[in-house]
């Protein structure tokens, strides 16, 4: 049955996972994005830690390319392989893929609102870092680092609000699944 539940919830898990990529597309309000809820799913139902970071930010470096160079294509000369600074938002999604994976072992609703906070954490301490380090308009000092966090501070209702939303939706939706197709589970899911 193992090779089976394998072959099966793979795609399924692929398929939600480049379905809220995709949303990315609609238009939200600053920073509501499925890609920290990405995250924590990803960690969550991978059964191997590779998978767990390769599947989530290949869906995010595809919906970015889709983004720079369709999306916003008037506003690139060339065609964009990875925007400035790209690398602080990576490394923030490698970091809430880390915490996120023994959080996650059994996703309760509890734990998947806490993931959905510390994403969010993660994310605002992280890229706001990236931008206080690439930015020159900030001071290099602990007040420029201090302004620069205070900076950030409008875009973070946007980002909880996208963790917590799209964290229910796709988690609920793989549960939901999980019980109408048995064979997405996996024998620890039985216990």
């Amino acid at each position: 049955m193992e090779k089976k539940e394998i072959t099966l919830r793979m795609p399924v898990l692929i398929v939600l996972i480049l379905l809220a990529a995709g949303s990315r597309l609609i238009p939200h309000m600053y920073n509501f994005s499925p890609l920290g809820a990405i995250c924590l799913f990803g960690a969550a139902y991978f059964t191997k830690k590779w998978q767990a970071y390769l599947i989530p930010l290949a869906a995010t470096f595809l919906s970015d390319l889709y983004i720079n160079n369709v999306v916003y294509a008037q506003y690139n000369e060339i065609f964009t392989l990875a925007y400035q600074g790209f690398y602080w938002q990576y490394a923030s999604y490698l970091l809430i893929i880390a915490l996120a994976q023994p959080m996650l072992k059994k996703p309760k609703p509890l734990r998947v609102m806490a993931g959905g906070l510390m994403a969010t954490l993660v994310f605002f301490l992280v890229s706001n870092f990236g931008s206080w380090v690439g930015n020159p308009a900030y001071a290099r000092s602990l007040q420029g680092l201090i302004n620069c966090y205070a900076a950030g501070i409008p875009f973070v209702k946007g980002t909880l609000l996208g963790n917590l939303t799209y964290s229910a939706l796709l988690f609920g939706s793989f549960e939901a699944l999980k019980t109408a197709v048995p064979q997405l589970k996996l024998a620890k899911d039985y216990r």
